[in-house]
């Protein structure tokens, strides 16, 4: 028996995550699960899972790693289930740290403003 093991948490498990949330979360969950995985909401609710789960620091040849994904995540957000605040304060500040990121990108891929070059006035002949 092999699990699928991710290294980091995959966005289409968003929509199983449904169950092991309160109404609020459930609603947000909901919500992802209509958007592509681009979005930046779903990016956000990826890197909010990816940083509650641990996912930098786990190892493909851990438990967790083993148990798969979808088990460690249910597992961390039924930790959180009485404090269902405390992750939409989490998902809230992933959704700025991406919103940042895209607009810093953006951004960076737009061409230069075009300059401004003034006419020079033919010279005077000497």
């Amino acid at each position: 028996m092999y699990v699928q093991t991710e290294i980091l948490f995959p966005p289409r498990l968003i929509p199983q995550m449904r169950d092991a949330c309160g109404p609020e979360l459930r609603k947000l969950v909901d919500r992802l699960a209509t958007l592509d995985e681009a979005h930046p909401e779903s990016l956000a609710f990826t890197l909010m899972m990816i940083r509650l789960d641990g996912c930098l620091e786990c190892e493909t040849d851990s438990f967790r790693a083993m148990r798969g994904c979808l088990a460690c995540a249910l597992q961390n957000l039924r930790r959180h289930r009485a404090n269902e605040r405390e992750l939409l304060k989490l998902y809230k500040a992933a959704l700025h740290d991406v919103q940042v990121h895209l607009a810093a990108r953006s951004a960076a891929a737009a061409p230069p403003p075009a300059r401004r070059t003034s006419k020079a006035s033919p010279a005077a002949p000497a």
